[in-house]
């Protein structure tokens, strides 16, 4: 078969066995009704994650089909070529992806700017104002904070649950994985050093030793920073677009999610869910190794 359909559950749903062998026919007749072929199932972690091989219709029908048929059901569903699956170059994002919060708004709340700082993240985030004029106006806020609260957010910090699984394995088995932010350099060297990831890019953020100066070195990296080091590192690891894979949540992400071989919306803002060809909805961040195949034995431990 030309394509793979990969059904993933949410973790907290699998001792529901939402996903069983019985939802299975009923997800082979959505793809048929389109004039699909479907093929043998292949179990990729009991209960949790499955491929269902077809051919005869492109990836984004029988995705759409899919999560028709599946209604409410937490259960993500991932279409794309069955070849070339499992990618050589991972580009992810880090606030609300790689780990569960906004590391800037919660360091603006240190200054007492919580609240408005993240107003004009979720704007950005959303795509309703420029990324790089929101971050300016953003860090300007935070001027004459002291350093230690950079220490004290950190220390707030927590991994998304798969991060480690997803770059450990990747990197186990000869993949570029790289951490690109729009956030900051300070957080992104140790959530690279937590994780595994092989680079790590993000902005500059300025103090005198002491107290941040309310500014980022520039250029800001943004959106099209990311894309850039998308295809830089793509460029200078040898491998085409199609060997890619590019995940995030908010708008500053969508172009290397549009550019990627696999671009992935995890949890996304809504513009950013309903442009991309991927999404994960409910699973976890493991749910992106499913995608390109890996089965749950060859995924290396989440924990430290």
């Amino acid at each position: 078969m030309s394509h793979v359909l990969t059904l993933i559950a949410a973790p907290a749903s699998v001792a529901e066995a939402v996903l069983s062998p019985s939802l299975l026919p009923v997800m082979a007749d959505a793809l048929r009704a389109l004039g699909a072929e479907t093929g043998r199932p292949e179990w990729l972690a009991e209960r949790e994650a499955v491929d269902l091989p077809f051919s005869g219709i492109a990836p984004d029908q029988a995705s759409a089909a899919a999560r028709a048929a599946l209604a409410e059901r937490p259960i993500d569903a991932i279409a794309q070529p069955a070849d070339g699956r499992r990618k050589r170059l991972l580009v992810a994002d880090m606030d609300s992806t790689i780990v569960t919060s906004e590391t800037l708004d919660e360091l603006a709340a240190y200054a007492g700017m919580g609240e408005k700082v993240a107003a004009i993240t979720k704007r950005s985030m959303n795509g309703e104002i420029d990324f790089a004029t929101s971050l300016r106006e953003r860090v300007a806020l935070l001027e004459g904070l002291s350093v230690e609260a950079l220490e004290a957010t950190w220390a707030k910090t927590h991994l998304m649950p798969g991060a480690r699984a997803l770059v450990r394995t990747m990197v186990a088995n000869g993949a570029h994985c790289a951490l690109a932010s729009g956030g900051f350099t300070w957080f992104t060297v140790r959530i690279a050093k937590l994780c595994g990831f092989t680079t790590h890019h993000a902005n500059i953020l300025l103090d005198d030793g002491q107290r941040l100066l309310g500014r980022v070195e520039e250029p800001v990296f943004d959106r099209d920073a990311k894309l850039t080091i998308l295809t830089r590192l793509a460029t200078e690891n040898g491998l085409s677009m199609a060997e890619t894979l590019a995940v995030g949540d908010g708008a500053n992400d969508l172009a290397m999610i549009g550019a990627a071989g696999l671009g992935v919306a995890y949890h996304a803002k809504p513009v950013v869910a309903a442009a991309a060809r991927a999404r994960v909805d409910h699973g976890d961040l493991r749910a992106v190794l499913y995608a390109q195949g890996y089965k749950a034995a060859e995924i290396l431990p989440d924990g430290d």
